[in-house]
């Protein structure tokens, strides 16, 4: 990285930064309500608020802070252009459900823009063209493919040879009329109206398992439980499987921003290429531009910090950006066929619902997802619940991912266990980590700035993968089902539910 750029030392979204959240006490005791949610990020903030307005008894418990979690990292799009999506559904679903995904993202869109108007909520939503763009030769056809996916799907677009973002590209895909926000801001507002509802909200409460007698139970880590007549998973990763066997049915993927701003006006739009490394640009409030991707399954590749460093080396290179005032990174769930799982966890267990697998398109997944869970709840017809039934396993390419996933996991843990590292302490850097042995045992351990040392046992307590360090985030992330943790040990981010052991060093 060029030594004229200016990177902040800690990963923290510009979102977080921007807006101060109310706080809310942790659950002490069991309680009884209607719906029980867990998760506080845009799927169950959303869903609270669409209950609560019914008169729906709901309880909103988050492991950590609200809005500490993938929402709280987006980019904040809020589009129905996912990528080179539609002429691969139209392959593999048919014109009639890739026509119905949509109509999906798009009614979400309308419903985010319908709240915003109805509570004159100040979150900096804009309407703004969405472009798909390629420097690439090799992508162009596919472009060509997915604007006649889009004809056929009848969604507004242009293949157009020329954008308002002055970047070298040789062709982009337009969808009109697409949108962005502050999503924190957006949300903040949702739950000040659901508490005002009757929701009640406790942070700092871990979700360790589902029981179920003639209602399904929360049981707390504490051995506290919530009885309800339903339960949502918005917890990004189901923190309770139910034998649905999600953990061999997606991948965790991560993505990094930079946020910084420049000497050019920004011309509008918001921007995505097609090929690899992704890179996603957008503008913020305050002349704020976004600039993000560099995606990889967790706990795979290079130093994380090189993701970043790429990411500001890009943005200097055409956008005139040497100061970086927020950097983060964010984790994403995809599945087997690219659609989210959203609706009754199993055949067998309809009155736990789940919604995962957004594939970094939260804002209309992550809203679309609440509205059909809502509408399950309250007994209401959904358009979508076939499309994104978590039962589903298409033929195509179903099997060939659910291969090639599985296969992935037994590479990196067989290739975690034949680690034989041994590496000297006495070489670690302040604020470094390493994997050495201690007594036999695979140890991971992190120096801090002040030299301080912290030795974890780094076997993942999921699946007994081994973990990685991530130096661009402090964190120890597993290869295998993307479990995070602290440096501490605590878990960041499942599958996992139990800390890293601590190691003693001598």
């Amino acid at each position: 990285m060029s030594q004229n750029m200016k990177s902040p030392q800690n990963p923290e979204p510009y979102w977080r930064d921007s807006v101060e959240l109310p706080s809310y006490p942790s659950l002490d005791k069991s309680i009884k309500t209607d719906v029980g949610i867990v998760g506080g990020g845009i799927t169950g903030i959303t869903a609270a608020y669409l209950l609560a307005r019914e008169g729906v008894k709901v309880t909103l418990i988050d492991a950590s802070k609200i809005l500490n979690g993938t929402t709280g990292h987006t980019t904040a799009k809020i589009t129905a252009q996912h990528g080179l999506i539609y002429n691969e559904l139209i392959e593999h679903f048919g014109s009639k459900k890739a026509s119905l995904y949509y109509k999906g993202a798009s009614e979400a869109k309308k419903l985010i823009s319908d709240i915003v108007t109805k509570h004159k909520i100040d979150c900096n939503l804009k309407e703004e063209d969405a472009y798909i763009f390629t420097n690439d030769d090799s992508y162009i056809s596919q472009l060509e493919n997915e604007k006649k996916a889009y004809d056929q799907l009848e969604i507004p677009s242009e293949l157009v040879k020329n954008m308002p973002l002055d970047i070298p590209m040789k062709s982009a895909l337009l969808m009109k009329r697409q949108a962005q926000f502050h999503p924190l801001k957006y949300l903040k507002a949702l739950l000040k109206d659901s508490v005002d509802n009757g929701l009640e909200i406790y942070e700092n409460t871990n979700a360790a398992d589902i029981e179920y007698n003639k209602h399904p139970s929360i049981i707390l880590k504490d051995g506290n439980r919530i009885t309800c007549r339903y339960v949502i998973q918005a917890s990004h990763y189901p923190f309770y499987d139910g034998q649905g066997f999600y953990p061999t049915r997606m991948y965790a993927d991560r993505s990094y921003v930079v946020a910084g701003k420049s000497n050019k006006d920004y011309p509008g739009g918001m921007y995505i290429n097609a090929e690899n490394p992704t890179r996603s640009i957008r503008i913020a409030e305050n002349d704020l531009w976004l600039i993000g991707g560099e995606s990889h399954k967790t706990g795979q590749g290079k130093s994380t910090m090189d993701h970043y460093n790429a990411l500001q080396e890009f943005a200097g290179e055409h956008f005139g950006i040497s100061e970086f005032v927020n950097r983060w990174s964010a984790q994403d769930l995809i599945t087997l066929d690219k659609v989210p799982y959203i609706g009754p966890l199993t055949k067998a267990q309809q009155s736990v619902f789940v919604a995962t697998g957004f594939r970094k398109w939260g804002m209309t997944n992550g809203t679309l997802a609440a509205k059909m869970i809502t509408d399950m709840i309250l007994q209401e017809d959904t358009l979508y619940k076939e499309l994104y039934t978590p039962s589903r396993f298409q033929v195509d390419p179903a099997l060939r991912q659910f291969t090639g996933i599985n296969a992935d996991v037994a590479k990196h843990m067989a290739k975690g266990k034949m680690d034989r590292r041994d590496d000297n302490l006495g070489g670690l850097s302040p604020d470094d980590a390493t994997v050495t042995r201690i007594n036999g045992q695979r140890t991971g351990i992190y120096k801090d700035k002040e030299e301080n040392l912290y030795a974890l046992d780094t076997t993942c307590t999921h699946m007994k993968c081994e973990v990685e360090w991530n130096s661009g985030d402090r964190t120890w992330d597993c290869p295998c089902h993307g479990s995070r943790f602290s440096y501490t040990g605590e878990v960041i981010e499942g599958p996992a539910k139990k800390p890293l052991p601590k190691v003693e060093i001598e």
